[in-house]
């Protein structure tokens, strides 16, 4: 009735209730994860159910069910039973007092649903609770609540919020359904760290994604875009288009070679690639690596208004001269960092430009990471309206791509391609220009986020095969490479470079973060959450966002416990290994008094 997206679907759900067992009382509750089973003790019987491979969709919702039931449908849930008396044998014997199965609603990654709906403000959503209802209602519930009086919640609520969706995903019939059956038969499953979906891929492509697959590109699928994990040296392995049911049954089909290699990462050990992923990262530390960024979130800020809103929006300076690029934060009424990102500054009279929208006045190009563009985009636009700002957002993630070419011999590879100077001295860092790339217009902007010489190329659609094959053949005698998030990842964290949500999050100050440089604090501008960070430093900070080293040659993967002197103080946000310096990094809040963990343990 709002006009509100909603993207959960409906499931027969169900379980039984045995007659009574001699001897059950003191039995504990019990999951059997290879059969999807749970037995719960209930009273002295046991209540049996679980999340099979076919559940039943519930199509023709009626609101005329309230509150009502189905019939079991004993040809679905016999797997169930099978499953329970393989753990307890005593059931094969024992009757069935009561059968209950009704209607439940499930998510495309099987959390719930909460926040302030992108559409409509005001408008809330607490549901999509995918049978955990009774589980997670309690704090749940009380995070809605700060949620809707406050404007937030009180504790990082990211991953159930709406936002994490992008737009295009919530109102798409075939990705809620197949990616919430995919979640809804692994709810069991061994949730490994290199995971993948296989149900409904392919679902958002760019413009390098056919010319990347023949170069044995392995996909990581985010916010329904296929991005770039590694690259297998032994030839293509493309993602199939599959529905959940060609997906599990293709799971038995070696042939499929996406699926095999997916396989091997099913382990808590380096996989056998990992030697694949050292080379694309020490490529780019010693000679030159493309990466295929183009899922990153492109939106314009241009209007009347534009400068008052980038002040406010962003904890930077962004109204440097044009032609400036800055990393900057946007951040939360408590001063907790809602994104960080790079904003660039464009020449006044710009507007022609074929990359970018129209404007006369002030005008902003923000570049965002994609697996959280909706988020910023929704952050933008409802402090735009807070402050009455007359802005426009315009989002042009779709008709760009975008490569970063980086390492130190990437203006070497670059000079070639592009019509204009790259020295320091007439390209500085953190700066960009529209240039001439192999006959077709490009903004470069020279950033890095894996800490090497580089420069980033966002290309016109169009444009993007043209610009990176002159890329390619240019590089071609300096040993130029294909790399990927992977690469990215371990890169970044040998440089200290926070990803957002990762481990830096709405909660979290960027002096918390160590990111007291992108806050223009030494001067009057203000901007929002700038009180609570003035606070913040006059108090002095009682937890720090800290990196350190393991010894040992063991991976690590974030959510680890550390103990110092036998006493748990924390836990890991993320891990990954750096190639360069040869050890295992990984990223801890602290608090600040022991944020020093030498001779900690991590478990």
């Amino acid at each position: 009735m709002a006009g509100v997206k909603v993207p959960l679907i409906a499931m027969h759900h169900a379980y039984v209730v045995t007659e009574r067992i001699e001897g059950i009382q003191n039995m504990p509750n019990v999951r059997d994860h290879d059969a999807s089973v749970y037995l719960r003790l209930q009273g002295d019987a046991l209540s049996v159910g679980g999340y099979e491979q076919n559940p039943i969709f519930w199509d023709e919702v009626s609101d005329k069910f309230a509150f009502s039931l189905f019939d079991l449908d004993w040809d679905v849930f016999m797997q169930h039973i099978e499953g329970a008396i393989n753990r307890v044998p005593v059931l094969e014997q024992t009757g069935i007092k009561s059968t209950v199965c009704g209607p439940e609603s499930f998510t495309a990654d099987h959390k719930p649903l909460m926040g302030e709906a992108p559409e409509v403000r005001g408008f809330f959503l607490g549901c999509g609770f995918n049978s955990a209802g009774m589980m997670l209602g309690g704090g749940c519930g009380r995070e809605l609540a700060h949620w809707i009086i406050r404007g937030r919640p009180e504790k990082d609520m990211y991953g159930y919020d709406i936002r994490r969706f992008h737009n295009s995903l919530t109102d798409n019939a075939r990705w809620i359904r197949e990616r919430s059956h995919e979640s809804y038969a692994k709810n069991y499953s061994v949730v490994f760290p290199f995971d993948e979906p296989l149900a409904s891929r392919n679902m958002r492509k760019d413009p390098f994604h056919q010319v990347l697959t023949e170069q044995g590109c392995v996909f990581q699928e985010r916010h329904g875009w296929e991005r770039p994990g590694w690259f297998n040296k032994d030839g293509p392995a493309p993602v199939k288009d599959y529905d959940y049911y060609g997906a599990y049954e293709t799971k038995k089909n070696v042939n499929y070679k996406y699926n095999e290699l997916l396989g091997k990462e099913y382990t808590f050990d380096f996989p056998p690639h990992h030697d694949v992923i050292k080379s694309e990262c020490l490529s780019c530390r010693h000679g030159v690596a493309v990466f295929d960024m183009s899922y990153f979130g492109k939106f314009y800020l241009t209007g009347p208004d534009a400068k008052k809103a980038a002040d406010w929006l962003f904890t930077a300076d962004v109204n440097k001269k044009p032609g400036s690029t800055v990393y900057t934060c946007m951040l939360n009424k408590r001063g907790g960092a809602e994104a960080d990102l790079t904003v660039s500054r464009l020449e006044p009279g710009t507007a022609n430009l074929p990359l970018a929208p129209e404007s006369n006045g002030d005008a902003y190009y923000l570049a965002i990471g994609g697996g959280v563009a909706e988020h910023n985009w929704n952050h933008i636009r409802t402090v735009l309206q807070d402050q009455g700002f007359h802005c426009h957002l315009t989002d042009f993630s779709e008709d760009m791509g975008m490569i970063s070419i980086q390492g130190p011999k990437s203006r070497a590879v670059l000079q070639e391609v592009l019509d204009t100077d790259l020295s320091n001295e007439a390209f500085p860092f953190s700066t960009h220009k529209v240039v001439n790339a192999a006959g077709h217009q490009v903004r470069a902007m020279r950033l890095s986020f894996v800490g090497e010489l580089g420069w980033e190329l966002h290309i016109p659609k169009d444009s993007c095969l043209p610009v990176y094959n002159a890329v390619m053949a240019a590089g071609a005698k300096h040993g130029i490479i294909n790399s990927g998030y992977r690469a990215i990842d371990s890169l970044s964290i040998e440089k200290g470079y926070r990803h957002w949500h990762a481990d830096l999050r709405p909660d979290d100050t960027p002096l918390e973060a160590g990111l007291a440089f992108t806050c223009k604090l030494k001067g009057s501008i203000p901007f929002q959450g700038r009180d609570m960070l003035e606070k913040q430093k006059k108090e002095g900070l009682k937890r720090k966002i800290v990196c350190f080293t393991i010894d040992e040659k063991v991976p690590m993967f974030g959510l680890e416990a550390i103990f110092r002197n036998g006493v748990p103080v924390g836990h890991l946000r993320r891990s990954d290994y750096g190639f360069f310096i040869d050890k295992t990094i990984v990223v801890y809040l602290g608090v600040q008094s022991i944020t020093n963990v030498t001779n900690a343990v991590v478990k």
